[in-house]
C-alpha cells in the first residue's frame, strides 16, 4: 500500500498568512475598542454637555439678531420669549452697510474668493510635497522635511513686513520680474499667496503622516504596473489621503474665512472680506453692534455648511492612523 505523502505549505508563506491574520485581528480588536470608547455613556453625555455649550450662543446670537434695535440694548436675548419682537431690519441695514468702496454683501462674495481659492492653493501644493517627501528618495529629503516642519514655529506677525516689502517692491530673478507691483493692484492675489505661504508648513506636515502611512506594498504594487509617480499620486496616493485632505480643508476654510490680520494688512479696499467689514460697521465705541448680531450670524453660516457638508470626511480622517493593518 502506498502512502500519500502530506502537502507541506512552505514556511515563508505560512509565516505571511499568520502575521497577516494577526495583524487584521488586532486592527479589528483596536478598532472594537475606539469605537466602544466614543460611544459610552460617558462620551454621549460628555458630547451632548458640548453641543448645548455651543449651540445656546449661536440661538442667543440668532434671536438678538432678529429683534429690534431698541430691545437689543435695553434687555438680554432671553427677554424675547417674554416680549417677542421679529424684525429683518438688522439684516436690510448690515447687508448695506459699509464704506464708500464697499458693502457686507460684496465683501460677502470676497470672503468666498478668497477663501475658495486660499484653500485649494496650499491643498495642492501640500499633497504634492507629502508625496515627494514620503515616496520620492532625492538628496537633502531629510534637512529639507525639517526646515519645512520648523517654519510652523515662525510667528505669522514676522513674516507681514517682508511680504509687503516683496509684494511692493517685487522680485527680481533675472529677466523676471516677479510680484512687481503686486501690493498697489487691488486684487486677490496678494492675499492667496499670503495665506498659502502660511498654510503650508502645518499642512505639508499633517498630509506627510497620512501619505506615509500607506503600505509600501500599494505602492510597489503600482510600480511593478508601470505607473509613474503622477500614476500613482493621483490614482493610489490621492484617493487614501482624501479623509486627511477633507479634514485640513475644513480648518484652512474656517481659518482664512474667519482671519482678520491678514485682511487687515493685504485685502483693502474694495477686495475686503466679511471679517474686516464687521470691525468698521460696529462703530469706533461699539454703539452700533445690534448691527453685528445679524453681520456675524451671515457669516457663520458658510462654515457651518462646509463643516456639516464635510462632517463624514473630517470623522474619517481624525481616526485615519488609529489602527494599522
Amino acid at each position: 500500500m502506498s502512502a500519500v505523502a502530506p502537502v507541506q505549505v512552505p514556511v515563508d508563506a505560512a509565516t505571511n498568512t499568520q502575521s497577516a491574520t494577526g495583524r487584521r485581528a488586532a486592527a479589528e480588536s483596536v478598532t472594537k475598542r475606539t469605537k466602544k470608547r466614543l460611544t459610552s455613556r460617558g462620551a454621549t453625555i460628555a458630547a451632548l454637555i458640548i453641543a448645548v455649550l455651543w449651540t445656546i450662543p449661536t440661538f442667543g446670537l440668532f434671536v438678538s439678531s432678529i429683534r429690534p434695535a431698541g430691545q437689543i440694548n435695553s434687555s438680554g436675548w432671553w427677554t424675547f420669549f417674554q416680549n417677542p419682537g421679529v424684525t429683518l431690519d438688522n439684516y436690510t441695514q448690515v447687508l448695506g452697510a459699509g464704506n464708500s468702496q464697499i458693502t457686507l454683501a460684496g465683501a460677502f462674495i470676497n470672503s468666498l474668493a478668497i477663501t475658495i481659492p486660499a484653500t485649494i492653493f496650499p491643498l495642492v501644493l501640500a499633497s504634492l510635497a507629502a508625496y515627494a517627501f514620503a515616496w520620492i528618495d532625492f538628496r537633502g529629503k531629510n534637512a529639507l522635511f525639517i526646515a519645512v516642519f520648523a517654519l510652523q514655529v515662525v510667528p505669522l506677525q514676522m513674516a507681514l513686513i517682508p511680504l509687503l516689502s516683496l509684494f511692493s517692491r517685487g522680485l527680481n530673478v533675472g529677466d523676471a520680474h516677479l510680484f512687481d507691483g503686486l501690493n498697489a493692484s487691488g486684487g486677490y492675489a496678494q492675499v492667496w499667496i499670503a495665506h498659502t505661504i502660511f498654510a503650508l508648513p502645518l499642512a505639508i506636515f499633517l498630509l506627510h503622516n497620512f501619505v506615509s502611512e500607506i503600505p509600501t506594498e500599494v505602492i510597489e504594487a503600482a510600480r511593478v504596473d508601470g505607473a509613474d509617480h503622477g500614476q500613482i499620486f493621483f490614482r493610489v496616493v490621492l484617493p487614501l489621503t482624501m479623509p486627511a485632505i477633507a479634514s485640513f480643508a475644513i480648518f484652512q476654510f474656517l481659518w482664512v474665512w474667519n482671519d482678520l490680520l491678514v485682511a487687515l494688512i493685504f485685502a483693502d479696499g474694495a477686495v475686503a472680506p466679511m471679517t474686516k467689514l464687521l470691525a468698521e460697521i460696529t462703530g469706533s465705541r461699539g454703539q452700533d453692534w445690534n448691527l453685528l448680531t445679524s453681520g456675524a450670524f451671515i457669516s457663520i453660516l458658510v462654515p457651518l455648511i462646509v463643516f456639516f457638508a464635510l462632517q463624514r470626511f473630517f470623522v474619517r480622517g481624525l481616526l485615519a492612523g488609529s489602527t494599522k493593518g
